[in-house]
């Protein structure tokens, strides 16, 4: 520590070790919330998650579809509904002949069965898509909920390295007027404060997108909370990939794959029942006022299906039948490739964030408590400090990118597998 006193030169240095010293403390430090801050209401992710399930409109929307399935089962099973007819021959009263009959359609075929059917695995595919659809929700929770937390504490370190920054261009200054430091470290303080402050407008703007967009996953069209609470370091132990991928076939999108194989199957079953005719049986009354007599009537009709025997439709059906099979195995393919890369990116990025958690920020840290010690001695120049700092800034934002690759992957791993990722968190 330099001792020369001139002009109150000794308690400026002072002021100055003492500001290094803190920098050093806080740049070591993890980043935390702030109480000051954080004040306000806060939300947490169980929160989150819950008034998302609750209020988002589009998850609203989707549970409708249970009931419109319900409808249609319902529709499916009615028989026809019988016809009344009347009719009269010749308007002349004397001579005027008058007929009444019942008619009642008689499906053949099984062509009721077949309709019961087909919606009977419609009803099936609506479940399992309200299943894919609360899965979607969940990772998109997670996704938002992550990025407003890492949104929230990138502001945080901003507005710490901004009071650091202005804290550093007053010493710097003072040991100029000093006579201690050339005049190009108050440019260099003054670059350096004017690119943080930057840092801290774009970190602020972040910020606000980033409630904008988990108040919008959760139903509500402005942020009603304050801050979010939670850890960003906190990860997942997901399970094994050799375990998730024997599993794939339990995955919501696959089994929706195969019901609708099933339902195109229905399909074909309905269209080949349509190719046998239903009968009309008829059953009336008939008066002629010339002869004043009443006779019964009794009546049968079958369609001939000489032309139209639903051909068309059949191979249509069996056409679709068989692009169901492909487009299952399709999807099969799909996620397996995608939950392949989700978790070979997951391994990565916590193979990076356990490097640099482990190795690199702590050297990082220690090089700038170095330089900093180095500078109270007058062995390393204010440029030194700087460096130092720049590089534990950079490391911490690579370790924060290593985290969003490793939140990215999980929440791809959420779509695919939902509940069957079971995730538990580490303590």
């Amino acid at each position: 520590m330099y001792v020369k006193t001139i002009g109150g030169y000794k308690v400026v240095i002072d002021k100055f070790c003492m500001l290094l010293g803190l920098l050093a403390i806080l740049l070591a430090m993890p980043v935390t919330a702030d109480s000051a801050e954080l004040a306000g209401r806060p939300i947490t992710f169980d929160e989150a998650l819950a008034q998302a399930l609750s209020e988002n409109p589009e998850f609203a929307a989707a549970q409708w579809n249970t009931g419109i399935a319900q409808g249609a089962r319902t529709q499916a099973g009615l028989i026809p509904n019988p016809e009344l007819s009347w009719s009269v021959e010749d308007t002349r009263r004397d001579s005027r002949i008058t007929s009444i009959q019942v008619s009642q359609p008689i499906e053949l075929g099984g062509k009721r069965g077949a309709r019961i059917d087909v919606s009977e695995r419609d009803q099936d595919a609506v479940a399992i898509e309200f299943e894919r659809k609360k899965n979607t929700l969940r990772a998109e929770v997670i996704r938002a909920f992550y990025s407003a937390l890492r949104a929230q504490e990138g502001l945080q370190l901003s507005t710490q390295s901004l009071e650091l920054a202005s804290r550093g261009l007053q010493v710097v200054e003072g040991r100029v007027k000093a006579g201690k430091a050339s005049p190009i470290e108050v440019s260099r303080a003054q670059m350096q404060l004017s690119e943080i402050q930057l840092e801290l407008n774009r970190a602020q703007l972040n910020r606000s997108n980033a409630y904008k967009q988990l108040a919008l996953v959760t139903g509500a069209t402005t942020p009603n909370f304050d801050y979010v609470e939670g850890d960003l370091e906190r990860l997942p132990d997901l399970p094994s990939k050799a375990d998730m991928l024997a599993r794939i076939t339990d995955t919501a999108d696959l089994r929706l794959a195969s019901m609708q194989i099933q339902r195109t199957e229905s399909s074909l079953e309905l269209e080949k029942s349509q190719r046998i005719p239903d009968i009309n049986v008829s059953v009336g009354s008939q008066y002629d006022e010339g002869l004043g007599e009443r006779v019964n009537l009794l009546g049968l009709s079958v369609p001939l299906p000489l032309f139209n025997r639903n051909q068309g439709n059949v191979m249509a059906a069996a056409q679709e039948a068989n692009r169901a099979r492909d487009l299952r195995n399709a999807t099969e393919l799909r996620l397996r490739a995608e939950a392949k890369q989700a978790f070979e990116q997951w391994i990565s990025a916590r193979s990076e964030v356990d490097s640099i958690s482990g190795t690199l920020l702590p050297t990082a840290k220690q090089a700038v408590e170095g330089a900093v010690r180095g500078f109270e001695m007058g062995k390393f120049a204010f440029i030194d400090v700087l460096d130092a700092q720049r590089t534990l800034v950079s490391m911490r934002s690579q370790y924060l990118n290593s985290l969003d690759e490793a939140i990215s992957a999980w929440v791809s791993l959420e779509k695919i597998y939902g509940s069957q990722m079971n995730v538990e968190f580490k303590q």
